[in-house]
């Protein structure tokens, strides 16, 4: 269990949150969710200790551990990756250091042989004789094969080292684990392999995420940073978004009568019980449900950008036929022989067990990046707009504001104060806000603005490449139901697993020896697919 009492923090300029007062307990996991900016990695830090509070404390039993999320794979080039997972229980790892250093001793005393007798006792009760084989159970189900464990960190991928490092939270089975977008850089079989070890986890569990799949997935509580107060409630993030949406509604509706409104929610409620299935973590979120009252429902204060795209111009039959493109960089092949045909309905999410691939791929069919064979062509009828992975080309050592650099992509009737300002004010830069310079902004600003000028090119094919990455929760629902109504074709990359299963009507995986193409599928369907994944696996292997 771990406490927080009365904590506030303030900052000089601004109030982060105040008067916080929250429990966790064991056997749960808490989602933490809120805008960019509202302070939820903060609120972590706070939790670990890594950041003092303004006032009020947190706490937790002395006997109890807690283990956190490192972010910064670097710390630790110099280590085997068995030894940085092991690294998470920090006093299992001290004595295992001095316990070897103690008998690697040439002049072995007495009381080095008492030493080592109670590191060999202490060493025991902490599970030791199982460190190796739990550190190794982990990370091969994160997707690291067994033939890196006693390779150097600094010898592996970005990729593979964020494996590492969650591995490394993982071990020991902490009383408290605190996790900071634990999903980022993962493929989909480590983030389905991570989802079932936390719905099995019996201790306590607070975590930060956007991949709104995970938290419905793994959470019984969502814990909600808003407008400088931090408040608890039972389920996962669905239920919390639809209560929220259905006590706003109600609320606006002055003239519904109070029974009619008990009435409602209590079948909402009642609805979303009956739903939970019969896992372990789904079950205990349905007994929790049933406890609810009326009174714990409250309408959400958060706001969401307005997102739709609107062709120009109608999209013909022939979209994109990419032939026979390979690549290779670094000494690395990248792509081989990649050969697709798109039509005008296809929304297609490109999945890969490597970014790299899917970025190149996308930079190869925007005439960014030359293939060094094959041929790529777009059909007579196609305007495209692009959105990349990394947006910093187009704003860093810019000058601009936001309503100038977006001014650049605005038609003559559009190239009005007035019309930009409402049209960004709908994207949530309002006022003064408008007046900042692009080289500014945060990566989810970015990613708003970028979207504004792709909304105003008015093109019917979008091409984007995981533009899920920096946005807050409100802000992907609002693009991910805009893609939704959106007449045109779209190429996208993404992790976020709701965000392809409710877009993409056709899935092309994306491998070093070519692609798995399976029209007409959700996302879902191609994951449960047999012979699609063992055709991926087959390439992979080759």
């Amino acid at each position: 269990m771990i406490t927080v009492t009365d904590v506030s923090l303030l900052f000089s300029d601004r109030k982060l949150f105040e008067d916080v007062n929250l429990k966790f307990t064991n056997d749960n996991c808490y989602g933490v969710i809120g805008a960019n900016g509202a302070g939820k990695s903060t609120f972590l830090k706070i939790l670990s200790g890594e950041i003092s509070p303004t006032s009020g404390d947190v706490s937790m039993p002395a006997d109890k551990r807690m283990a956190v999320l490192k972010q910064n794979h670097f710390d630790y080039e110099d280590q085997l990756v068995i030894d940085t997972v092991i690294m998470g229980h920090k006093r299992l790892f001290e004595v295992m250091q001095e316990k070897d250093a103690v008998y690697a001793k040439p002049d072995f005393s007495d009381e080095d042989g008492i030493r080592a007798a109670e590191l060999e006792g202490e060493f025991a009760e902490l599970n030791g004789w199982e460190a190796e084989p739990e550190a190794a159970t982990l990370l091969e189900g994160l997707g690291i094969p067994e033939n890196l464990h006693s390779q150097k960190m600094s010898e592996l991928l970005a990729g593979d080292k964020v494996k590492v490092l969650l591995a490394q939270a993982l071990f020991g089975k902490p009383d408290v684990l605190l996790l900071d977008e634990p999903t980022n850089g993962l493929d989909v079989h480590s983030i389905t392999w991570l989802e079932d070890f936390l719905i099995n986890f019996e201790n306590t569990v607070i975590v930060v995420s956007h991949d709104r799949h995970f938290l419905n997935k793994v959470c019984t509580h969502m814990v909600d940073v808003d407008f400088g107060k931090i408040k608890l409630f039972v389920g996962n993030y669905d239920f919390w978004l639809e209560s929220s949406q259905l006590a706003s509604k109600l609320q606006a509706n002055q003239n519904a009568k109070k029974e009619e409104k008990i009435k409602e929610l209590e079948a909402f409620i009642a609805r979303f019980s009956a739903n939970a299935s019969k896992s372990k973590q789904a079950t205990s979120r349905k007994k929790m449900l049933e406890k609810i009252t009326l009174d714990d429902i409250e309408p959400s204060s958060r706001r969401y950008p307005f997102v739709g795209f609107s062709p120009e111009r109608e999209i013909g039959n022939d979209v994109l036929r990419v032939e026979n493109v390979s690549k290779t960089i670094d000494g690395t092949k990248v792509l081989d022989k990649i050969t697709f045909t798109l039509s005008r309905e296809d929304k297609v999410a490109f999945t890969s067990m490597s970014d790299l691939a899917v970025t190149t791929l996308f930079k190869i069919i925007m005439g960014e990046m030359e293939p060094d064979t094959g041929t790529v062509t777009w059909g007579i009828t196609t305007s495209r707009s692009y959105l990349p992975k990394d947006t910093s080309a187009e704003f860093e050592n810019n000058s601009l504001t936001i309503l100038d650099w977006l001014r650049q992509f605005a038609s003559k009737e559009e190239n009005d104060n007035t019309f930009l300002r409402s049209f960004l004010g709908r994207m949530l830069f309002s006022g003064e806000e408008v007046m900042k310079e692009v080289s500014v902004l945060s990566g989810g600003e970015k990613v708003r603005v970028m979207l504004s000028k792709m909304m105003l090119s008015k093109a019917n094919v979008l091409i984007m490449d995981d533009p899920t990455n920096h946005l807050d929760l409100e802000s992907i629902t609002s693009l991910n139901n805009g893609l939704v109504d959106f007449k045109g074709s779209v190429l996208f990359g993404s992790h976020d697993r709701e965000f392809i299963q409710t877009v993409a009507n056709r899935i092309i995986e994306v491998t070093p020896n070519g692609v798995v193409d399976r029209a007409e599928t959700t996302y879902n369907d191609f994951l449960e697919n047999k012979t699609a994944q063992d055709q991926i696996k087959a390439l992979y292997a080759v």
